[in-house]
């Protein structure tokens, strides 16, 4: 009963989709609320997920020659306004400091948004000469910003990020690692986290502040909402100006680098439950889950069972394992894990013992089997790649059925009534007001310019003028 009662109160995502995802961040004990409204303690269990994105990212980061540095918290209000678009883009988000230690300072400062005005002030100080470049940069930090609406992990006052800045002899080389990063990002949500991601450019009204052209991967989440999982901007030298940022090129001449920015953050997190939860709690890809596989004794009280679930731990040490030999019933203890969304579950009593054999659940499906004790890291192997596989394919599944292609507003209000929010592909102009007027008259805004066009009618959805571009568009997080 109590099992039961454990699953129970979790809100299904039919019933109220955003208390859903509130529950589940907290029963499955990924945060905790705190006094200062936005602001989320990262239990260990959630900070955990959050440390293995790190791992794989900072290692795909460092092999293409990404170094890690940390700037400051603070940037002085005189700094910011020297890029007059990025400050504007930022101000209404931005947390000021006007005393330190009891008294007023001589100028305000801010912490942290973002940190582009930062990298640049140092950059003006260390770029000399074209020896000096190019300069791969990445920081792990937290930021900053005042929200008024929040949300664990999509919206929060302070978030976890990590954010790449780079500096470029030429153009050429600074767009070369703005696709690069993009195509980073796009390879990490599909095969480590089995989230699938349409790529593509942002719209001119949707770009970063301060950018010459941004690029995000859109993913769409189960109620058809979707989620910009991550961005990558080129800046041109536009900053480079703004900071009087200059070198000595080859030719004994003065001339400004580029740049380029790019981040994915813990609103990750929010993505993949999202994308992978059920109503009986999380459910996460194998890649980034603090336990892949745990092991669960069956009548533990047993002579032999705990031994041989000790002697399983270390046979299958290359995977991260956990047993849970605590004196709750193993029914409570099922319950648990599968809010916790381990994507394996081994279940070993006497009998199994006996047979050489155990019990094999994979979390995504509910999928029961008998497997042999015999070659189980090979087992074990296949079968987290199979719950990936998995994940990934329903996620696509979901992404699929969501998606639908629209010639006029009239046919994208009618298609969200009736099939429900999902992705909308349509065509545009390219003019900001046939954008703003979609979003007013239909309330799905622009997603992306997906770098895979297609072209099934010769008309904007808008107004009808001459289409340039096909569209992502959907109502988003």
């Amino acid at each position: 009963m109590a099992e039961k009662k454990f699953v129970e109160e979790i809100t299904s995502m039919e019933e109220d989709f955003a208390k859903w995802y509130t529950d589940i961040c907290k029963k499955a004990e990924l945060i905790e609320y705190t006094s200062i409204k936005g602001c989320m303690v990262l239990r260990p269990y959630g900070y955990a997920i959050w440390e293995n994105i790190q791992k794989i990212l900072d290692t795909r980061f460092k092999e293409l020659g990404h170094e890690n540095v940390c700037m400051p918290m603070f940037i002085s209000e005189s700094l910011l306004q020297k890029e007059k678009d990025h400050v504007k883009g930022f101000a209404p988000e931005v947390a000021w400091i006007t005393h330190g230690g009891g008294e007023k300072l001589e100028e305000r400062l801010c912490v942290r948004p973002t940190s582009e005005t930062l990298f640049c002030e140092h950059y003006a100080n260390t770029v000399h000469s074209y020896r000096d470049l190019p300069k791969l940069y990445n920081q792990w930090v937290s930021v900053v910003r005042w929200e008024k609406t929040t949300r664990p992990f999509l919206r929060t006052r302070e978030f976890w990020w990590q954010e790449g800045h780079t500096i470029h002899a030429t153009a050429e080389e600074a767009m070369e690692e703005t696709r690069r990063m993009l195509d980073v990002y796009a390879d990490f949500c599909e095969n480590s986290l089995a989230i699938p991601v349409i790529k593509g450019r942002k719209t001119e009204s949707d770009k970063f502040a301060g950018a010459e052209a941004t690029y995000a991967i859109e993913a769409l989440m189960h109620d058809g909402k979707a989620l910009q999982a991550g961005t990558s901007h080129y800046f041109g030298d536009g900053f480079a100006r703004a900071f009087d940022i200059t070198y000595t090129s080859k030719d004994n001449q003065k001339v400004y680098p580029f740049q380029t920015s790019w981040g994915v953050s813990t609103r990750l997190i929010g993505g993949i439950i999202m994308t992978h939860g059920d109503n009986n709690g999380l459910v996460l890809p194998p890649a980034v889950a603090p336990v892949q596989v745990v092991i669960i004794p069956v009548a533990q009280h047993k002579a032999g069972v705990l031994e041989k679930c000790r002697e399983l731990v270390k046979q299958l040490s290359a995977f991260r394992v956990k047993l849970d030999d605590s004196d709750n019933s193993a029914g409570w203890k099922f319950a648990e894990y599968e809010m916790k969304g381990v994507p394996v579950r081994i279940e070993l009593g006497p009998r199994d013992i006996e047979n050489n054999n155990c019990v094999m659940v994979t979390r995504h499906n509910g999928k029961k089997e008998v497997v042999s004790l015999e070659n189980i890291e090979k087992t074990l192997e296949l079968k987290l790649k199979e719950v990936r596989d998995g994940l990934y394919e329903k996620a696509r599944e979901n992404r699929e059925k969501r998606t639908y292609v629209c010639r006029s507003m009239e046919e994208i209000t009618a298609c969200l009534a009736q099939m429900g929010d999902g992705f909308v592909k349509a065509m545009w102009c390219g003019r900001e007001e046939c954008e703003d007027k979609v979003k007013e008259v239909t309330g799905v805004s622009s997603r992306c310019i997906p770098d895979s066009q297609e072209h099934f009618d010769d008309r904007c959805v808008c107004c009808g003028r001459k289409a340039e571009y096909m569209l992502y568009w959907g109502k988003a997080y």
